[in-house]
């Protein structure tokens, strides 16, 4: 009776793979732009889930590329050197003190951490951020408060991403994990909202799919039901009718930049369910939103 049991879970895992099959062929050779973000990045459950699905995509053929953020790792070691956190639309206002902080923070801890994590599983990644080699450039970006621009301090606007070295170590046997620090012309450092940060990437590289690590199910319809796959002009009807609201706006609003630069689909999934990564992209409905490109 035990034998028997133990050969229909064998047969159901092998099932579960045969109907992951499709979906290999389908994005083998693909590259893949994952933003890690939100309760992911916290829950060390979650965190080994995560990893573990990063590292199974490259073994089995897709390029996936990491970009991470770090705001809760930000405030503690800003709050343990007496340097007050503060935001402005959104926007975390930094000064010299705070990008100092910052970039110590997510290259030299979180981004590390992120790397030795995936070792761990077996993959070969290999942590940088936009200093390095130049290829994220920035300028300063302004928030804007009642009509009027307002300098929030080294908060950077993306005016370029140079491709070539993510293309060369996501080709190979590498995955890039890339922290949200880009640089000026005259060589300033600054901190770069992530989710910017992972759509430019994405753009640059001509991914297939950006996938967004959050802490929500995904985009909901009017009766709180996740909405599986939608594109521009649903996204400007639910907006336009309140349905998708609050800071959910910002998010979509990225993703249809993103599509506008050449990325294929764009993705909103949560993060706190394990093994997200691999529910999204290998089974047919998904468990979050994509929102589709005009040629997907």
């Amino acid at each position: 009776m035990r034998k028997d049991y133990i050969m229909q879970e064998l047969i159901k895992k092998a099932g579960i793979l045969i109907d992951a099959l499709p979906y290999i062929q389908k994005f083998a050779g693909k590259t893949v732009v994952i933003k890690y973000g939100g309760n992911a990045m916290i829950n060390d459950e979650l965190k080994n889930s995560v990893m573990e699905d990063i590292t199974l995509l490259k073994f089995i053929g897709l390029h996936p590329i990491v970009v991470h953020g770090g705001g809760p790792d930000i405030s503690k070691a800003l709050a343990d050197n007496n340097i007050k956190s503060e935001f402005v639309n959104g926007l975390r206002v930094t000064d010299t003190d705070t990008i100092k902080v910052a970039q110590m923070v997510l290259v030299g801890k979180t981004n590390k951490e992120i790397v030795s994590l995936l070792n761990c599983k077996g993959g070969k990644a290999i942590g940088f951020c936009g200093i390095d080699g130049n290829f994220i450039k920035c300028e300063k970006q302004y928030a804007t408060v009642d009509g009027k621009q307002q300098d929030i301090g080294y908060v950077g606007k993306i005016t370029e991403v140079d491709p070539h070295i993510l293309d060369y170590l996501s080709s190979d046997q590498y995955i890039p994990v890339i922290a949200p620090i880009g640089v000026d012309e005259q060589g300033q450092s600054y901190n770069i909202n992530a989710d910017s940060v992972a759509a430019a990437v994405a753009a640059a590289v001509s991914a297939e799919k950006l996938i967004l690590l959050t802490d929500v199910e995904g985009v909901k319809d009017a009766d709180g039901e996740i909405i599986y796959e939608t594109g521009r002009a649903e996204i400007h009807e639910m907006i336009d009718a309140g349905v998708i609201s609050g800071g959910m706006i910002p998010k979509v609003l990225g993703c249809l930049e993103a599509i506008d630069a050449g990325v294929r689909g764009v993705h909103i999934i949560d993060g706190r369910i394990p093994h997200c990564l691999l529910l999204e992209i290998f089974t047919k409905t998904g468990i979050g939103t994509l929102i589709k490109g005009n040629d997907y």
